[in-house]
């Protein structure tokens, strides 16, 4: 009985957890990070896809996302789905990566 209860909150408090690491990750504090595109999905073949399942997206200078897809010809979908989150950020694209600029205000 008392195991079942302590079971039961240990998992609720693990979720808890895992929820407020990933809502802190989304805090903007100045400097970019992948996390910010943790929310945004993409209308990818009709479903609904995170960016993160799409491409690799990496940080490297600290205002600077830069997004690399697998697959070229979801570019478009990304632009619209960063420009539809209204998140601030800049999206513009080379053809090959597609680099989201982060703001330097707030």
């Amino acid at each position: 009985m008392i195991t079942d209860v302590l079971a039961n909150a240990n998992s609720k408090m693990k979720k808890s957890n895992d929820i407020l690491r990933r809502e802190l990750g989304s805090i903007r504090t100045g400097h970019a990070t992948p996390a910010l595109l943790e929310q945004v999905r993409v209308d990818y073949q009709g479903v609904p896809t995170p960016i993160k399942h799409l491409g690799n997206i990496s940080v490297p200078e600290a205002r600077l996302l830069v997004i690399q897809p697998w697959d070229k010809s979801v570019l478009g979908q990304i632009s619209k789905a960063i420009q539809k989150s209204n998140l601030g950020l800049n999206p513009a694209s080379d053809g090959k990566c597609h680099p989201c600029y982060y703001p330097t205000t707030y």
